[in-house]
């Protein structure tokens, strides 16, 4: 079981002069369409009983996630407001005090035995207590189990660069694979292209560090050759979770193949790291088409 361990929020989405709340939050969202794609799929983190908390809820179960590691809360839920910008999103976050803001170290469960690969990722890296909460976590696990990372890096919500770039350079050589957009590059290492940035990255420790960059495709940097994928061409409603869903396919794949896990990232060929890339750019393709966050069940991925 992969278990997702990360923010979950209300988008508050423009529709029709309007604002349309949406279930959403970059690890929930791959969270997600990992139980959609048919993957077995675990959720930690706090759900606020208020009717946002609801809301939240009723995709996690229709997508056959386990919630029993995401605690119930008096606290609110999460909001962030979205705006587009010819189909590219923009985020403002209310999150003072809410339920998943307040997660600390000391709130964390034991994981369960079939537990076999953790992703964190998302702005429950930024603030505390609920960075040091994840970060810890991670510390916790990341020598038995495998972990995927997407920092989905959003500069507006991160109030101490100073302290936000420290945490990362400890989580980062913590986990197996890094996942970065072009964005993300040029936050992190403003003075390198991003061939160089994400190589330098691959030796301070990860297996695999996949770049993406929209409608050029991803690319994987390893131990071996870089490993190119091309996107998959669609007609683009808007880009909200297409990230979050490429991390979900990369993890299916990943799985599926028998690859997610320590040893078998240690040993991972091209040919599965670029199946994996595939996989995760059909996804992301589909959820690119339709709008809001709203990944492929498996029934609509290709055959």
């Amino acid at each position: 079981m992969i278990l997702c361990a990360g923010e979950s929020l209300i988008d508050m989405v423009p529709s029709d002069g309007m604002f349309r709340p949406l279930a959403g939050g970059a690890v929930y969202n791959t969270t997600v369409a990992l139980g959609r794609l048919g993957e077995p799929t675990a959720y930690l983190w706090p759900i606020s009983r208020d009717a946002f908390g609801d809301v939240l809820l009723e995709p996690l179960v229709e997508a056959g996630v386990d919630t029993s590691l995401c605690p119930r809360s008096d606290r609110l839920t999460t909001l962030a407001v979205v705006t587009l910008n010819d189909g590219d999103a923009r985020y403002s976050f209310y999150d003072e005090g809410s339920a998943g803001r307040m997660l600390s170290p000391e709130d964390l469960p034991p994981l369960p035995d079939d537990i076999e690969a953790l992703f964190i990722g998302g702005i429950s890296l930024v603030p505390d207590p609920c960075g040091a909460a994840i970060e810890a976590l991670t510390a916790q696990n990341r020598e038995r189990l495998p972990v995927m990372i997407d920092p989905n890096i959003r500069p507006f919500f991160i109030t101490d660069a100073d302290a936000f770039r420290a945490r990362l350079d400890r989580l980062l050589p913590m986990t197996d694979i890094v996942k970065l957009s072009g964005d993300d590059l040029d936050w992190l290492y403003p003075d390198l292209a991003h061939d160089e940035a994400a190589k330098r990255l691959h030796e301070a420790g990860p297996k695999l560090v996949l770049q993406t960059g929209g409608a050029s495709g991803a690319r994987a940097y390893w131990s071996g050759e870089t490993v190119i994928a091309p996107a998959v061409r669609t007609s683009v409603a808007d880009t909200i979770g297409a990230g979050d869903t490429f991390n979900a396919g990369v993890l299916a794949s990943l799985r599926r193949q028998g690859v997610l896990s320590k040893d078998g990232l240690g040993a991972i060929t091209a040919d599965q790291i670029r199946a994996a890339l595939t996989l995760g750019a059909q996804a992301a393709a589909i959820t690119v088409s339709r709008p809001g966050a709203n990944p492929p069940w498996a029934h609509e991925m290709p055959a």
